[in-house]
């Protein structure tokens, strides 16, 4: 609109000042009527020829230069982008006035005869088509500059969310099924923009369309109280999407009975994302896995349903990197993991925390026995992180906790790969000085009886660490950033303590 609004300007600047510096009259602006009147109609055919000419010739190239460009972002990010630029109605005005405009030419040079003296405009098919031509050519560079614009990445991402928060809010009970299946395409269209992007390195792009995504369940759940009941049907359009077409009958019943198709092929396509990104793009898979932990978080208390979705979901991630053998992406996994489960013990939903806890240990566990050792030791420092919370919190569950935390080498204690084992006890350890602190003797003896069967020179080099380490944070550049070996200082007196209990125990 403002460059629009500066070309004409501009050129009425310019006729001005041509006006001024020949001495000529501008009668066109000062009496268009009697300078219509006073028209000679052969100059005035010319000028209609000439500009039927440049106005196929401006067609020609918007045409060409929009054809190119569309065609390029389809096929970088989604072949859905054609199908959201002919939706636009704006494209579709400005070419179709392009077009009218040349016809109008044509047609009103064919026909052009004088005017009677009765005419309420002289030569007002000369004036109306003088007036599109020059609207067609102010248009022109704003035109071009709002394709480039419509067609960047972040624009469609946020079109295609902004219609499909559309088709949600106006959804008709009447033709539910219709409603379902535009929101479905716009669900896969951010996830092929997001894939594309993944696959070409685009990293912020990727990284937009994940954001989109959750930010449309944010949104969606604002609105879900108001939907009718039919939304949340399983329609046969959901039915026979693909995120659904295969689920076993049992499944396909859940999906009924809970009413969350929406939430579920939302975080279907997260984890098709999460397959790809393993490995090779690991800041969107911490993304996907942070915009996982927002929704259940915020989200999930509301909503048993999404959140049990919502764990299932991250049980799926960590055995997606964990297979793929990507210790990085599994460690931050585990982080957003374990947030979920001091939002809960927060909430008052013990529950659902310890299960955390124990889903953490399992695939813990999982990631030992495929040589990714560190991630044990990951869950471990998790685990202990979500007791003493709960330790804080005052919480029932602190023995569960507890229970999981010295399960975590259980079944590990005769692998020959017993390096792995330190970060657990490490764990162990920093929790036991926070039992003495408050002196809590009952637990404080359970991880005592725990390590006691461990050597105690092994236990001795963990000692060590802990009181020497003083960097809370790690000392590389990484995301999560923590230092395991990290015991607070007010803590580190009670070392003593528990050793000369483990000492005198054995």
């Amino acid at each position: 609109m403002f460059l629009f609004a500066g070309l004409a300007v501009a050129s009425v600047a310019l006729l001005l000042m041509q006006s001024v510096l020949g001495n000529t009259p501008l009668a066109a602006l000062g009496s268009p009527l009697q300078w219509l009147a006073d028209l000679d109609t052969s100059a005035a055919f010319d000028t209609l020829s000439n500009a039927a000419e440049v106005v196929a010739a401006v067609l020609a190239i918007a045409i060409t230069v929009v054809a190119i460009v569309v065609e390029l972002a389809a096929n970088r990010y989604s072949h859905q982008i054609t199908t959201l630029f002919l939706r636009e109605p704006v494209n579709l005005l400005v070419l179709g006035l392009f077009v009218l405009t040349t016809v109008q030419c044509v047609w009103v040079a064919a026909v052009l005869d004088e005017s009677g003296p009765a005419a309420l405009v002289p030569q007002a098919g000369f004036a109306i088509t003088l007036g599109m031509v020059t609207l067609c050519l102010l248009l022109l560079v704003p035109y071009i500059y709002f394709v480039f614009t419509f067609l960047s990445p972040i624009s469609v991402i946020e079109r295609i969310c902004r219609d499909a928060y559309r088709m949600v809010i106006k959804v008709n009970p009447a033709g539910v099924d219709r409603y379902q299946h535009r929101v479905e395409e716009a669900i896969d269209e951010l996830q092929d923009v997001a894939r594309s992007a993944i696959a070409k390195g685009d990293r912020g792009i990727a990284m937009a369309a994940v954001d989109a995504l959750a930010g449309f369940i944010f949104d969606y759940v604002r609105i879900r109280p108001q939907l009718p009941a039919g939304w949340f049907d399983v329609t046969p359009s959901v039915a026979r999407d693909p995120d659904f077409f295969a689920l076993a009958p049992e499944t396909m019943s859940e999906v009924r009975a809970q009413g969350i198709w929406l939430e579920r092929k939302v975080f279907r396509r997260y984890l098709s994302l999460m397959g790809q990104c393993a490995i090779h793009s690991r800041d969107v898979a911490n993304l996907i896995g942070i915009n996982t932990q927002r929704i259940a978080s915020d989200l999930g208390p509301g909503s048993p349903d999404l959140l049990e979705l919502c764990l299932r979901t991250f049980n799926s991630y960590l055995r997606v990197t964990i297979g793929a053998r990507d210790a990085r992406t599994a460690y931050y996994l585990m982080n957003q993991y374990r947030l979920i489960g001091e939002r809960l013990l927060r909430e008052g939903r013990a529950d659902e925390a310890v299960a955390i806890a124990r889903y953490l240990r399992e695939y813990g566990q999982l990631a030992h026995n495929m040589g990714l050792s560190f991630l044990l030791e990951t869950a471990a420092y998790d685990v202990m992180q979500m007791v003493e919370d709960a330790l804080d919190l005052n919480s029932p569950v602190v023995d569960s906790l507890l229970d999981t935390l010295l399960q975590l080498d259980q079944e590990i204690k005769e692998d020959s790969q017993e390096e792995s084992l330190l970060g657990v006890r490490r764990s162990q350890i920093q929790l036991a000085t926070l039992f003495l602190q408050r002196g809590d003797e009952i637990r404080f003896q359970r991880i005592v009886d725990d390590l006691r069967e461990e050597r105690l020179e092994r236990l001795e080099r963990l000692k060590e660490g802990l009181l020497t380490d003083d960097r809370p944070q790690f000392w590389e550049l990484m995301d999560r950033g923590v230092n395991f070996s990290y015991l607070l200082p007010e803590r580190r007196q009670y070392l003593e303590p528990l050793f000369e209990m483990l000492a005198r125990s054995r």
